[in-house]
């Protein structure tokens, strides 16, 4: 099998892009800066989703909405 282009998450092969959605942080008064929100970002709070729901297996993409809503994407 070959994933050339393509990253691996625990195993599976993925083409999903980087996310070009930004979240707003305030600082230097009013002005809003932007950092995007990665796909390790994501990651992350689908994993905290998975330990806060007790570890069980199979909600992966439900985790992955969840955190996409979460972050603002």
């Amino acid at each position: 099998m070959n994933n050339t282009g393509r990253k691996t998450v625990k195993g599976r092969a993925t083409s999903a892009p980087m996310l070009a959605k930004a979240t707003t942080t305030k600082s230097q008064g009013s002005k809003d800066i932007r950092s995007p929100v990665t796909r390790e970002d994501i990651a992350r709070r689908s994993y905290e989703l998975f330990l806060e729901r007790g570890g069980e297996h199979g909600h992966d993409v439900e985790h992955w909405i969840q955190a996409e809503r979460d972050l603002g994407v």
